[in-house]
């Protein structure tokens, strides 16, 4: 059977800009398959290329074994795709809205009313159904838009940051949708950098960075691969580099410490993967008191998918959203968004 989903060294680019550096990764059918990574990190270019929204600089993209570059017409049949962005018609009621989809995919007009009346019901949207889209909570515009992407019984359903801006009921609302689609046999691809939602659902994970896949797994393979414990240890609030360095040194000799990471850009605090053992965070400021350091705070945590992308990148998911909000220059997205 084809993957569900295949990408293999897919490229793009804007101008200078490598949006796309090298991603590869297959999803099998029927499961839930997350992409997590920071915002700029390649995520909805790759969704983009996929659902035939832009044409990639180079690579291959298959959708149940049909090339969505040499055939996008066909591969698109079997997409779904919801943007991040809800994007509805606030004089149209949810009823008018999916009969224009409908349209939209050709659906045979005797397949309109009873297939529309499925995915209300699916998405338990009935009683919104002959409102207008304007009156709509927040919550209500996205399980609308999830039955847009679902009118067509797509193989794939797309889903580029499912939950953003939503309350928690909403979320996980949208959380258990998704599980009841992959019981009934349909393929997810959601993008996030929600660490817990792409934990909670998904069977696999590709863990994207400046364009570039750094990891592939189920979560908990990602997390075993790291090993150990994690402890987060700040030698003071914000502690000097040869300080930070000191303790680096100090700790290495432990016997228990496997890695240390310096995370500069959360004041120089240190990520240390220890052998899970008894009396673990007591030997640390026990060494660190007998060389006249002090700690300001030490906490202990088993390993996560940040765990997974500190490794790999040396620093948190956070840390990349934060660096990507102080590089980003709003001509040059306007100039993408506009191409």
């Amino acid at each position: 059977m084809a993957p569900a989903v295949f990408i293999e060294n897919l490229k793009k680019c804007y101008g200078s800009v490598e949006a796309v550096k090298d991603v590869s990764f297959q999803v099998q059918p029927g499961e839930i398959f997350g992409l997590l990574g920071p915002n700029g990190a390649g995520k909805t270019t790759t969704l983009r290329a996929l659902c035939t929204l832009i044409t990639p600089d180079a690579g291959k993209i298959e959708v149940s074994g049909i090339s969505a570059i040499a055939n996008p017409r066909n591969a698109r049949r079997r997409l779904g795709y919801v943007a991040q962005e809800v994007a509805l018609d606030k004089m149209l009621t949810g009823r008018e809205l999916l009969q224009l989809q409908a349209a939209l995919y050709h659906l045979p007009k005797t397949a309109i009313a009873p297939r529309i009346d499925a995915v209300f019901k699916l998405l338990d949207l009935q009683e919104y159904a002959d409102k207008k889209t304007g009156t709509y909570s927040g919550g209500i515009r996205k399980r609308l838009d999830l039955a847009a992407g679902l009118l067509h019984s797509p193989d794939v359903l797309v889903l580029d940051e499912p939950t953003v801006g939503l309350d928690i009921e909403s979320r996980f609302i949208v959380w258990e949708f998704l599980r009841k689609l992959r019981e009934a046999g349909t393929t997810v691809l959601i993008t996030s950098h929600y660490l817990e939602e792409v934990d909670a659902l998904a069977d696999r994970v590709a863990i994207i960075d400046r364009g570039v896949v750094i990891a592939t797994g189920t979560p908990s393979e990602l997390k075993d691969r790291v090993g150990g414990d994690r402890i987060t240890l700040r030698i003071r609030e914000f502690s000097p580099p040869e300080e930070a360095r000191k303790a680096e040194e100090l700790l290495r000799s432990l016997p228990f410490v496997q890695e240390i990471i310096i995370n500069n850009a959360q004041g120089n605090s240190l990520n240390l993967v220890v052998t899970p053992e008894h009396g673990v965070m007591n030997n640390i400021q026990e060494t660190l008191s007998q060389a006249g350091l002090p700690v300001f705070g030490i906490a202990q945590s088993r390993p996560s998918l940040d765990d997974v992308y500190l490794a790999a990148t040396g620093r948190t998911l956070l840390d990349a959203e934060l660096a990507a909000a102080g590089t980003r220059d709003p001509k040059a997205e306007k100039k993408q968004n506009m191409r």
